[in-house]
């Protein structure tokens, strides 16, 4: 597998603290990824992000609480659909078994 294919994850923690640092070092993004073994790319998201949740992002930009609740959602959507196309099988099994 490729390197760019491998996608570590990172605690919250360790990315509030990136953050953190990266604010306060004055030093460039890149710089403090190289420092840390992260990707410049996706330490510069967590910046992002953190602006965001801050309400600082730009216009329509999700808060990591809005990102979660709209992952939430959606599950809850997929499961209820699956529900829902249980119970119509179920409906016309029935219907025919009914009309015998």
């Amino acid at each position: 597998m490729s390197k760019s294919n491998m996608s570590k994850r990172y605690s919250a923690e360790f990315k509030r603290d990136a953050v953190a640092l990266v604010r306060s070092s004055g030093r460039t993004v890149t710089a403090v990824a190289r420092e840390l073994g992260v990707s410049p790319e996706g330490l510069r998201n967590w910046v992002r992000q953190d602006d965001t949740d801050r309400g600082e992002g730009p216009a329509g930009a999700l808060t990591s609480a809005e990102k979660e609740e709209l992952r939430r959602l959606r599950r809850q959507n997929r499961e209820q659909q699956q529900t829902i196309e249980v119970l119509r099988k179920a409906t016309v099994f029935f219907a025919r078994e009914s009309d015998r």
